[in-house]
């Protein structure tokens, strides 16, 4: 984001933040926000730190829970794994007075540190966010990896019926077949890598991968080209999600925003 874009609007509120949660919820605001360069290994439990520092810096008159120790009411959608850039996270705010969302977002912009960028605000319609999150869609760079290899290995990925992984979970050591939650795979390349890495050739792959239990992530994906075709890239893959929503029968993503936008974009680089 421009430097003149962060400063423009530093606060929206000049009232102090409130000590407890006796204001009730008067506006619910949606924002997507972008983990970008390296700010993508920022944890999700860093990034809620650093939002809930920006909401205060910013002056945002969020609504707090009840109770001995009142939290700021902000939920999170799907927040992709450390180390992930992304263009498509999303969460929700709930506000004790209603505010713009173009100040509110150029508000927590200019708030975040540059990588941690809000790209939209829009106030929220009916309906749960987390419900309208079905699939993301991720692209993943391999540089130094041959587009006809990887090709193979998604030919071998597809045509099986199941492909067992590994990965340890907050419940231990989980094994599950990544194969089933891949709606689409498809090999781009060989091309420059196109995210500021070295000018290497590299394929990438174009995965969209619906929401399930346990999640299957990009890495997932991956250790199921090794099961079935030994793809070892020998270097650290790139990984970036471009999109997360509603599923059409036709396989495309909605963002879940669309609902509540009511025909405009608000906001956004």
């Amino acid at each position: 984001m421009a430097a003149t874009d962060r400063t423009r609007s530093r606060t929206i509120s000049k009232r102090p933040q409130p000590e407890g949660g006796q204001a009730p919820v008067v506006q619910r605001v949606r924002i997507r926000y972008a983990k970008r360069g390296p700010l993508r290994f920022t944890s999700h439990r860093d990034f809620a730190r650093a939002f809930e520092r920006a909401v205060r810096r910013a002056g945002v008159p969020i609504a707090y829970s009840q109770g001995f120790t009142p939290h700021p009411k902000i939920s999170y959608a799907s927040a992709a794994p450390t180390g992930v850039a992304s263009e498509a996270e999303y969460l929700e705010i709930g506000l004790q007075a209603p505010v713009d969302p173009v100040a509110l977002r150029a508000a927590l912009d200019a708030a975040l540190s540059p990588g941690l960028d809000v790209l939209e605000a829009v106030v929220a319609g009916g309906g749960s966010l987390a419900d309208r999150i079905e699939a993301s869609s991720w692209r993943i760079e391999l540089p130094e990896v041959d587009a006809a290899v990887v090709r193979a290995a998604v030919d071998a990925f597809t045509a099986a019926d199941e492909v067992l992984v590994e990965r340890m979970t907050k419940q231990g050591r989980r094994t599950f077949d990544a194969r089933s939650a891949v709606i689409a795979i498809d090999v781009t390349g060989p091309a420059e890598t196109p995210s500021g890495g070295p000018a290497v050739p590299c394929a990438i792959l174009e995965v969209v991968v619906r929401q399930v239990t346990p999640s299957v992530r990009p890495d997932d994906v991956l250790s199921g080209l090794r099961v079935v075709a030994d793809l070892e890239p020998p270097v650290p893959p790139r990984v970036t999600r471009l999109a997360q929503g509603t599923l059409t029968a036709q396989g495309e993503i909605v963002d879940p925003l669309d609902a509540d936008r009511d025909g405009a974009t608000i906001g956004g680089h």
